[in-house]
């Protein structure tokens, strides 16, 4: 599962290597104040919205990619059963990032 680092400047999101080779992504790092927003998803994998380009989406279980919609991008790694935390962004290569953590709460109120 993938993991969310906080520093005082900077949010680094880290894949698993088979999240970064099923999702054809990368680990993504990008400034704190780029965040507007931060909430808690209890249903990330219908929270995912948009076409799958590129990545893998395995219905009703497990969500990994890009996933575009008209004038947004959103990193996706979600699965079922586990919340995820939404993070809107400003001047990032993601407009979205959605991601399933076990303490989705705790980040979120983290980045609030």
């Amino acid at each position: 599962m993938a993991t969310v680092q906080l520093t005082p400047t900077t949010v680094t999101v880290r894949l698993t290597r088979a999240e970064k080779f099923w999702g054809l992504l990368r680990d993504v790092r990008f400034d704190r104040a780029a965040v507007r927003e931060a909430d808690v998803v209890q249903d990330p994998l219908s929270a995912a919205r948009g076409l799958r380009a590129p990545g893998l989406a395995l219905p009703g279980r497990r969500k990994i990619g890009t996933w575009r919609r008209r004038g947004e991008r959103s990193l996706v790694s979600v699965r079922r059963g586990v919340p995820a935390v939404r993070l809107r962004l400003d001047g990032a290569r993601y407009d979205t990032v959605l991601i399933s953590t076990d303490d989705a709460a705790a980040l979120a109120g983290a980045l609030a």
